[in-house]
């Protein structure tokens, strides 16, 4: 058994007396952080500058931090309830504070969506890899010491939620080829997981186990699914294979796929009708499918998500390899996903099998066994932007500012040309939001690429899909202007004609000339209020009155750059009639229902008047 301590400082102690004072700290992606122990190790090194401390991570949690008086009257409210006693991480606040001292460098191999993105310390440490290759990044950092969050059933323990690099660092540690201590901290609500996850108590050094150190997992609140995220869901649905394997993400976009899925395969009929109605006067879809599944899915993804737990609920996500419906790499999602993990019966449980990301994210070491597993394998993923020859922008800006990290989308990029029948399918909303006017998300060239040209495979807009492998210039070009937004089609169709890659005399055929947000919010209102198309398809920890908040205050945020946008909607609100019921609770929630003051009066009509611009 491990050694056992109560205390932060008594590990901290532990590890120095074991490594001594040059420490390099991995600490797992995402969720499985141990923080109570990082963080007594960074106030040791911030104490003693005889300690040098390199830490090496991904993906480090935090609560959101509002920006604006708006923001926080919103979120300081839900904070408790939305993020419970998640405990900071030290590393984070001094890096915001730009008081790293110079014996501690802390390095990431991927951001939280623009955490860092105007952090010029975190910028200069970031470390671009893809994740597959993230267990030779921390071995060639010489990593002495891992910290981990840990379930626990009797003598035996888990890496639950982060088997994906953990599982093979250990294994390196029984091969003799790597010393390093394992520094456990038990959680109560971390699910115990199987697999690789489950580890022996011999393979723990010491261990945090204490009622104070004991906290609740970093929960993700979903976000409301658009019209354009369930657009780019119901086309995205079509390309998955009955009797196949699925990869995919978190998100929005994530959430729009499994719902469609679900209505794919249990109201079918809808489906079909909402296919129909978004792709009138369009070709066929060659190889496209729209029946209920009979063999079901097997899930091969390096992340573990919300949506694949209701796939199995409703039946689709049921072909068993090795006794699996899924085997994914690491987790990290919202309450209800952690509840439901837990409450299973153990039998239920073991189907849903943890491994590391040597498994998931590449066919290396028992090829044949993967290749078999992973037919007919769907691997979808998000991205910022796309060109219109066919690269993929998905990690960082054309000025070097990286805004999240390149993860594993290339491994399963990768994977789906090396597999005989597998498809990389990238989602990407054709247009955003970038101070109050509209931005197409495809463009001709960037000067950024996350996956070049050459892996174009298919892409997936909210307005249909284009299948780009094996095409030639002019047709791949041709098929991405055929789904993008139709505001700046001719714009870059001339930009594609200029450099040659498109005959003069071509033109976009009509069936794709109206591809609008006004056309796309039509089609699809009506599903919406028969309860087809729900902003949150997958259940949500907001209560209703902050789930009719969340548009008109993300409307505020993107206005706020304008001051004469600021001052019409100032306007709008003023000549706004008597507040209905739902608009009341909404000011009620926002502490802006009896104003007091010029100011909160201001706020109020910026609130009343963005209520009525995002009413759908």
């Amino acid at each position: 058994m491990p050694k056992i301590y109560q205390y932060p400082d008594q590990v901290a102690d532990a590890i120095i007396q074991q490594v001594g004072k040059t420490i390099v700290l991995g600490l797992p992606l995402g969720l499985g952080k141990a923080n109570h122990i990082a963080n007594a190790l960074l106030q040791r090194a911030v104490k003693d500058s005889s300690i040098q401390l390199k830490i090496v991570t991904a993906l480090s949690l935090e609560a959101p931090r509002p920006g604006s008086e708006l923001g926080r009257r919103f979120f300081e409210p839900a904070r408790e309830r939305l993020f419970g006693n998640y405990p900071d991480l030290d590393y984070i606040r001094l890096i915001r504070e730009q008081r790293l001292p110079d014996n501690i460098q802390v390095s990431e191999f991927f951001f939280m969506a623009g955490q860092w993105s105007t952090s010029p310390v975190a910028q200069q440490s970031y470390i671009p890899v893809n994740y597959s290759h993230a267990l030779g990044l921390l071995v060639d950092q010489g990593v002495n010491v891992v910290a981990q969050i840990l379930a626990r059933e009797g003598d035996d323990f888990s890496l639950s939620c982060n088997p994906d690099i953990t599982a093979d660092l250990l294994k390196l540690r029984r091969q003799g080829k790597l010393k390093f201590v394992l520094a456990g901290q038990y959680n109560s609500e971390l699910p115990f997981m199987g697999g690789d996850a489950q580890i022996g108590a011999d393979q723990v050094d010491v261990l945090l186990d204490s009622e104070e150190t004991d906290f609740e997992l970093f929960s993700i609140p979903k976000r409301p699914v658009s019209f354009q995220d369930q657009a780019i869901g119901l086309h995205a649905a079509r390309l998955v294979r009955d009797g196949g394997s699925l990869q995919i993400g978190i998100g929005s976009i994530g959430d729009a796929i499994a719902h469609s899925l679900i209505l794919r395969h249990k109201q079918n009929r809808d489906f079909r009708r909402l296919v129909a109605d978004m792709t009138a006067g369009q070709p066929a879809l060659a190889d496209a499918e729209d029946t209920p599944f009979a063999v079901g899915l097997y899930g091969i993804s390096e992340m573990f998500v919300d949506g694949f737990l209701h796939l199995a609920e409703h039946g689709i996500l049921k072909r068993e390899v090795d006794g699996a419906i899924l085997h994914g790499g690491f987790f990290a999602d919202c309450r209800s996903f952690y509840r439901r993990l837990r409450e299973m019966s153990s039998t239920e449980r073991a189907r849903f099998v943890m491994k590391p990301v040597s498994f998931t994210n590449h066919l290396y070491g028992q090829e044949h066994e993967k290749r078999q597993a992973r037919e007919k394998a769907s691997f979808i993923n998000n991205a910022m932007m796309a060109t219109l020859r066919g690269a993929i922008v998905s990690d960082g800006l054309a000025d070097g500012r990286v805004i999240s990290g390149v993860g594993g989308q290339h491994d399963f990029v990768d994977q789906a040309f090396a597999l005989e029948d597998a498809r990389c399918i990238i989602t990407v909303n054709a247009t955003r939001t970038e101070k109050g006017k509209a931005r197409s998300n495809i463009v001709w060239n960037y000067g950024h690429q996350t996956i070049p040209w050459h892996l174009r495979d298919i892409v997936v807009t909210e307005y249909g899909v284009a299948k780009l492998r094996g095409k030639t210039e002019s047709e791949a070009i041709k098929a991405m202007l055929n789904i993008s937004d139709s505001r700046f089609q001719d714009e870059l169709l001339e930009q594609a004609k200029q450099a040659g890659k498109v005959e003069k005399s071509w033109q976009i055929p009509s069936a794709w000339r109206d591809n609008t947000p006004e056309r796309l919010n039509t089609q699809l209102y009506r599903a919406r209020q028969e309860g087809l198309l729900p902003k949150f398809p997958l259940g949500t920890d907001f209560t209703e009155t902050e789930q009719r908040l969340l548009a008109p205050l993300e409307l505020l945020k993107d206005r706020s750059h304008s001051k004469w946008a600021l001052t019409k909607m100032i306007l709008s609100g003023l000549l706004a009639g008597t507040p209905n019921e739902h608009d009341q609770a909404c000011l009620e929630r926002m502490q802006l229902a009896s104003p007091s003051g010029f100011k909160e009066r201001i706020y109020q009509k910026l609130l009343l008047a963005a209520l009525a611009e995002s009413r759908v």
